[in-house]
């Protein structure tokens, strides 16, 4: 078996494919993006919308996740935002408002 079976072994839990169908769904209706349990960075994509979300239902969903799977607390870690990382205190903060995947404001 290759590496990258090895590590997504946890998916044949069917305890643990229930939580991850839950956060799919809540990312899809929050964002409008549908994660496929095929790709490569699943659980890179999890994290990083788990921490963009507003609905604590996703966050707790994601946190139950982590701790049943402890690699994936280690390996996952939400992308961060290039305006955030880059930006001081000297450039202005612009505020993006997204509803349902859609750039509102």
């Amino acid at each position: 078996m290759n590496s990258a079976t090895n590590e997504r072994n946890w998916l044949f839990d069917p305890s643990l494919l229930k939580l991850v169908h839950q956060c799919r769904r809540l990312i899809q209706s929050e964002f409008g993006v549908k994660l496929h349990l095929d790709e490569a960075n699943l659980a890179t994509s999890l994290a990083t919308y788990a921490g963009k979300t507003r609905s604590k239902h996703l966050i707790q969903t994601w946190e139950v996740l982590k701790q049943r799977v402890p690699e994936l607390g280690k390996s996952c870690r939400p992308q961060e935002d290039p305006a955030k990382a880059g930006g001081g205190k000297d450039a202005p903060r612009q505020r993006k408002i997204i509803y349902r995947g859609q750039v509102v404001g």
